[in-house]
């Protein structure tokens, strides 16, 4: 990045002093090395996000951050309908609630190797991945209906998991306000044998050996002890999802130009919140956000039956699940005030800190579990929500590692076998059904995850709870 796009505001924060058509500054938190590497297209991107109606207190971008669709991926903006705010579809993102779902399995590293390579095995035959896969589970059109009401409810009331899982997933499995009608019958099309599907891209399933406690106190909350076996789910919500992010972008460049707003960049197409196409756009997300939360539900099911079957002895709990496409109404203080915001989080991920009534009493003193993918070949991390995030960002902090390129560039800078080789040599086992995939998501086309995360800590965003290391990646 140019330096001179910036100014430095302490070790980890860094400004855009509002300009032009900005209504507040922009903020990007990172090292110093974070933001040498990070694309000038940021700086422009969070600009841009400041000049949108309705924001308040500032545009942030997370140390993960990286160029996408209108935000930039690890853009978190807050706005305020009493003041003509917005929502914007790619304030969200087309993968509307994709989110990282991890487990305990109860195993240690010890009584899992033996098990490693039949294991591994059985998930990839038992968890449907790659592009335009399709699940066991078929629906109805009322029946999906009534999935996208009620999330990860449906998934439970159905026999895909149980009762209990729902207090450990984030708005307890279920985002209120969601009306099918407003969803299109293509995106429903998409949706009726997609469930309990992983998708591809970056999604995946990762068995994860706990390599590092940092928190030894909220490790021990969270179920976290040096060399146990967690596994985690990172997938969203699939074709519908992506179809609802098309059909109101759409919309939305109309919405915006009837409502007299000037666009930055039609990227940002936009609808005022008290809209009938704003409102109508957060009745159909809250979809999506049901959609994925029911997909992972009906995974974390399968990845059951397949631990029932080679590994009788393991007991899948679930630690935490929390998405990172979304747009949430919260209540936040601003100028001193109580506000109701519509919080958009574009890889972000909500981050909680302690006393928080949303949380699981077990989690509630401490803060929010909030878990930070990383790549088949480095490190995954558990953290925890800060109090002093509130007035940082909105209660936000990253959602892994980011990308330093783009997937065309890492398939001719990649050759899948080669990398599968390095990583098998590495001790981690890569299942895949697309060696293209497996290029495209190299560990080297990613950010250092360490290095994220570090700067997610020192900025106080969120804390470092403990470190988990691959042995088993899934892929699309």
């Amino acid at each position: 990045m140019d330096r001179k796009l910036v100014k430095r505001r302490g070790d980890t924060k860094w400004l855009i002093e509002r300009s032009g058509k900005m209504l507040v500054d922009g903020v990007i938190y990172g090292s110093e090395q974070i933001i040498a590497e990070m694309d000038d297209m940021v700086v422009q991107q969070v600009r841009d996000v400041a000049a949108l109606p309705g924001i308040v207190e500032a545009s942030y971008a997370m140390p993960d951050a990286h160029w996408g669709y209108g935000f930039c991926i690890g853009g978190v903006a807050a706005f305020d309908p009493g003041q003509g705010g917005i929502v914007s579809a790619g304030g969200v993102g087309f993968d509307i609630s994709c989110g990282v779902r991890t487990l305990h399995t109860g195993l240690t590293e010890e009584e899992f190797m033996p098990l490693r390579e039949a294991l591994a095995e059985a998930l990839f035959h038992t968890i449907p991945a790659g592009v335009g896969s399709t699940g066991k589970v078929k629906l109805s059109a009322s029946q999906l209906d009534e999935l996208l009401v009620q999330g990860a409810h449906w998934a439970v009331e159905k026999g895909y998991g149980e009762l209990d899982d729902l207090r450990f997933i984030e708005t307890n499995g279920r985002a209120p306000g969601a009306d099918p009608a407003k969803v299109s019958n293509e995106a429903k099309k998409r949706q009726f044998d997609e469930m309990g599907t992983l998708g591809s891209g970056n999604h995946y399933l990762e068995i994860q050996k706990v390599d590092e406690i940092f928190d030894p106190d909220i490790a021990r909350a969270f179920g976290i002890a040096a060399g146990d076996i967690k596994l985690s789910i990172h997938c969203g919500s699939r074709g519908l999802g992506h179809q609802i992010g098309t059909d109101y972008l759409k919309q939305m460049i109309a919405s915006a130009k009837l409502a007299g707003i000037e666009l930055p960049e039609r990227e940002l197409a936009c609808a005022p919140l008290n809209s009938p196409v704003g409102q109508s756009y957060l009745a159909a997300m809250r979809c999506g956000i049901n959609c994925a939360l029911a997909n992972r539900q009906i995974l974390t099911h399968l990845v059951r039956e397949v631990f029932d079957h080679i590994a009788p002895k393991a007991a899948v709990k679930l630690l935490y699940d929390v998405s990172h496409n979304t747009c949430q109404e919260e209540e936040h203080t601003v100028d001193g005030k109580k506000k109701r915001l519509f919080v958009h989080r574009k890889g972000a991920t909500r981050a909680w800190g302690p006393d928080r009534s949303e949380l699981p009493s077990e989690y509630r003193k401490f803060g929010q579990p909030v878990l930070i993918g990383g790549t088949m070949g480095t490190a995954s991390y558990i953290l925890v929500g800060t109090e002093e995030n509130e007035k940082l960002s909105f209660g936000s902090a990253c959602h892994g590692a980011g990308r330093n390129m783009s997937r065309r560039e890492a398939t001719k800078r990649y050759n899948a076998r080669e990398v599968i080789g390095r990583l098998a040599h590495q001790g981690i086992l890569i299942r895949s059904r697309s060696l293209r995939g497996v290029a495209e998501e190299a560990p080297g086309a990613y950010k250092d995850v360490s290095e994220v995360v570090e700067s997610t800590h020192n900025a106080g965003l969120a804390r470092k709870v403990a470190k988990l290391v691959p042995l088993v990646c899934i892929k699309g």
